[in-house]
């Protein structure tokens, strides 16, 4: 059984995590061990670990003058994101197309064809992009539940943590895909051989990348404090 503290410490790290995800804590948003604490009627302690917890895994960072804030990534974090993405969703991908049982298969192409339709939907409803966005992290760990290694699950969940928030959905806005697009891939890897599911993932995860830099530059010349004025001011 686990320890109660470590319990405690689970609770604020996914009610923080939530939270950066949501929006509710935008990049380079302050954050009170304090009122975290108050907030969930604990002692600061558990929510300390969270946040290292965090910090580990680059969602908040630390300083001694500042306190603890929502983390700015780099346009070098972005790109070494979506390399490690690329690296661990194509291996996830080619494990699947061995291991994945029929059932795990059907699943993963009912949902594709759930996230396409819901992708669709985004631009007349933008409120939903956060739903929308629970649903594109479903998909993809399907793919790594049915690649049946539990550490590759567990990193890729959390690179999608990093690549995956509210401020590229206020950044964008509506963002039409290809026609199928998910439900492409998971044909791709459902259907067709480990090179063709490594391609089409490959193509996937690399899809408007360069797109995604440009529209960031401007911010990258903001401070923090800018940042998360300039994100309430979108939201």
């Amino acid at each position: 059984m686990a320890a109660p503290s470590a319990n405690l410490t689970e609770v604020a790290y996914r009610h923080v995590l939530e939270r950066i995800l949501s929006g509710a804590l935008a990049l380079g948003a302050e954050i009170s061990r304090r009122e975290v604490a108050r907030e969930l009627g604990m002692s600061v302690l558990p929510v300390s670990e969270a946040l290292q917890r965090l910090e580990q895994e680059w969602l908040v960072e630390s300083d001694r003058r500042v306190g603890t804030r929502v983390r700015v990534p780099t346009p070098q974090d972005i790109r070494g994101y979506c390399t490690v993405r690329e690296a661990l969703e194509t291996e996830a991908a080619r494990l699947f197309n061995e291991r994945a049982r029929g059932a795990e298969r059907e699943r993963l192409k009912m949902l594709a064809g759930k996230l396409d339709k819901l992708y669709e939907k985004s631009a007349e409803h933008p409120e939903r992009l956060y739903k929308l966005r629970l649903e594109h992290k479903d998909f993809h760990l399907l793919i790594a539940k049915g690649a049946a290694c539990p550490y590759l699950e567990r990193q890729i969940e959390k690179n999608q943590n990093l690549v995956f928030s509210s401020f590229y959905d206020r950044l964008f806005g509506d963002r039409r895909l290809p026609y199928q697009w998910h439900g492409v891939l998971a044909e791709a890897i459902c259907d067709g051989d480990i090179d063709a599911a490594d391609r089409a993932t490959r193509r996937h995860v690399r899809h408007h990348l360069e797109e995604i830099m440009y529209r960031l530059e401007p911010f990258f010349s903001l401070d923090a404090g800018q940042i998360a004025a300039s994100m309430g001011e979108r939201g």
